[in-house]
């Protein structure tokens, strides 16, 4: 398992990079190794502001779907297109190339209630 110390942790396995007032916005290694082959991210939000631990779209794996909540309150801004022809991006690279939405965040002070890599992983034991 992977858990970047440079992103932040909701409990629902949500990851959030900030970068600057913008922030992307994914599934965690655990999230996509539980969900396994993951066929289609569906992001309907684009253009609107989500609030923190709203849905902001689901993912869809061979198993089952899921819904994807937001880490933190923002306008959704952009939403990976790679993922549309690609969805097994999140599988392969879920911090990375695997990214699923670019927000700008409304409340930077939100991120101090999400967890850091350490209580992340120590949640998942």
């Amino acid at each position: 398992m992977n858990f970047p110390k440079d992103v932040r942790y909701t409990s629902e396995h949500e990851w959030i990079r900030v970068e600057g007032e913008e922030a992307l916005v994914g599934i965690t290694d655990y999230a996509q190794s539980e969900l396994g082959e993951i066929v289609f991210i569906d992001v309907p939000t684009l253009g609107e502001t989500v609030a923190q631990g709203e849905v902001f779209g689901s993912v869809e794996a061979v198993k089952t779907v899921s819904d994807l909540n937001m880490p933190a309150t923002g306008e959704v801004l952009a939403v990976n297109e790679n993922l549309e022809d690609h969805p097994e991006l999140v599988n392969e690279d879920p911090y990375g190339e695997g990214w699923m939405i670019r927000i700008r965040l409304s409340d930077a002070s939100e991120l101090d209630s999400l967890m850091d890599a350490e209580a992340y992983e120590a949640s998942l034991h």
